[in-house]
């Protein structure tokens, strides 16, 4: 990748640092493959057969073991609503907090009664509450690795042995981190676990967040369940296209994700100059405490053109704000604002 890829300009306001998007903008060579696009490909209904293909290739799996969806959000309502159908009986959704909010929404929307596991100390991953929440109205568990917002990862065995206390459940791993982890429960543990299934999305390391593509990936015959609940053609042939030139950009994403980890540290870096608390974290972002000024300190931000997450209202999450860490020069004004910000509101 071109070294001038690390001198980027800034974009123009709003700066965007507060949904975990690629602030570098999707590979040259996405734009180059949208514009292939003619009449007659607009006016059919795209063939998903060779960029499932591509998929599988891309995530080390066998042929059946990936259906693509509209953005993960499409796969979460589809397995949320999977779950609901696996009994006539009402069912809960099992949800670690802090979460992605469009868990508890998709679980509602499929009818599920939403069962909330509070945080642990520290963000520690909460294994026992979690196994001691689950009974036989339990349908679906959404698990998150790294988590959002914390960046933390679930401990090692964490998962299987959530799946094996939950056969009757569907365990729904939501990996849309990973290629910043570089960790994914892809592998044999989706063989040995039917009710397993890792959702990932191409929005946040590959740039493609407007376009919507994502992923399930489990054993075939978990994810028949699914593909009954999914309307047909929901990814757009723009999608399709741009998605295989994605994957194709291979060093693209790679220069990205290290941008992220020098970002990363540099957020590390000023929390550690400021005495503020934070999370080393296995994603994009880095969740910072502030403390109980952070919604002012955000809207100060926000009127110097820089965007930040306020999460001080999600539980365990007090006076906390998150920072996409993305394109290292983006990262560096950020943090200048916000030790800006920090000054301000502190003196008001």
């Amino acid at each position: 990748m071109p070294d001038a890829r690390s001198d980027l300009p800034l974009r123009s306001t709003p700066l965007r640092l507060h949904l975990n998007e690629n602030t570098a903008g999707c590979s040259p060579a996405v734009i180059d493959a949208l514009r292939t696009i003619d009449r007659d490909a607009v006016a059919v209904y795209p063939d998903y057969r060779a960029i499932t293909a591509e998929c599988e290739r891309w995530l080390g799996v066998s042929e059946g073991r990936v259906q693509l969806v509209n953005g993960l959000d499409e796969g979460l309502h589809a397995v949320a609503q999977a779950a609901r159908n696996r009994s006539p009986a009402p069912g809960d959704a099992v949800i670690v907090e802090p979460a992605f909010e469009m868990y508890e929404l998709c679980a509602e929307a499929a009818g599920l009664r939403v069962v909330r596991i509070r945080p642990q100390p520290s963000f520690a991953f909460p294994l026992a509450p979690l196994l001691a929440a689950v009974s036989d109205r339990t349908r679906l568990i959404y698990l998150t690795d790294p988590n959002n917002p914390t960046g933390l990862a679930i401990p090692p065995g964490a998962v299987e042995r959530i799946a094996e206390d939950a056969p009757h459940a569907i365990v729904l791993v939501d990996e849309a981190y990973a290629d910043f982890s570089g960790r994914t429960f892809i592998g044999p543990a989706l063989d040995r676990h039917r009710n397993l299934i890792v959702g990932r999305t191409f929005a946040k390391a590959h740039g493609l967040a407007g376009l919507r593509a994502g992923a399930l990936v489990a054993h075939p015959e978990s994810l028949d369940a699914i593909r009954r609940v999914l309307p047909p053609f929901s990814i757009n042939v723009c999608a399709v296209v741009a998605l295989d030139a994605a994957l194709r950009d291979r060093a693209y994403l790679e220069w990205f994700v290290a941008q992220s980890a020098a970002s990363r540290a540099l957020v590390y870096d000023i929390a550690q100059r400021l005495g503020l608390q934070y999370w080393p974290s296995e994603g994009n972002f880095v969740l910072v405490r502030v403390g109980p000024q952070a919604s002012e300190i955000v809207r100060e931000l926000a009127s110097q053109g820089i965007l930040v997450r306020d999460r001080s209202t999600q539980p365990g999450c007090e006076g906390c704000l998150r920072i996409t860490a993305g394109v290292v020069e983006h990262t560096r004004a950020a943090l200048t604002a916000l030790e800006s910000a920090l000054s301000t509101v502190r003196r008001s």
